[in-house]
């Protein structure tokens, strides 16, 4: 089953002042997802997760990735050859002064991580998810 993305909520919905997305969400996922941060490598349970469901976004819970398109990198973080359409969007950041892409949920804003141009085929992509930034739904 494919979700698309334009078929939830708005984004006007997660609009939410600093206040209400610190009430929202753990210390630790406010920091990813809010302030841009990243988790430690290999510290994420669901870098190991195997079951069949669907990645959804820890801050708004809009369906991100399909559990078909995880594959292990060996990076430590969640990794995914695609997302669900329409389910990020992307921005270039220099904050290791080499430009990376970055992308964040398309609904809520909420920072997920970086895409590269080294993953497996059919498309060559790796989206290097943190894991406090998602939530697992088992199919």
């Amino acid at each position: 089953m494919q979700v698309l993305a334009s078929s939830l909520p708005s984004k006007e919905e997660w609009n939410l002042s600093k206040d209400e997305w610190k009430a929202r969400l753990s210390p630790e996922s406010y920091y990813i997802l809010r302030e841009e941060g990243t988790e430690r490598a290999f510290s994420s349970q669901l870098n190991n997760e195997k079951r069949k469901g669907t990645f959804h976004c820890a801050g708004c819970d809009l369906p991100l990735f399909s559990s078909d398109k995880k594959f292990d990198s060996g990076t430590g973080w969640p990794s995914f050859w695609d997302s669900i359409q329409g389910s990020v969007e992307t921005k270039v950041d220099f904050k290791l002064i080499v430009p990376r892409t970055e992308y964040h949920c398309s609904r809520c804003g909420g920072h997920q991580g970086h895409v590269f141009n080294d993953g497996p085929l059919p498309t060559g992509k790796r989206y290097c998810n943190n894991g406090l930034a998602l939530r697992f739904v088992p199919e």
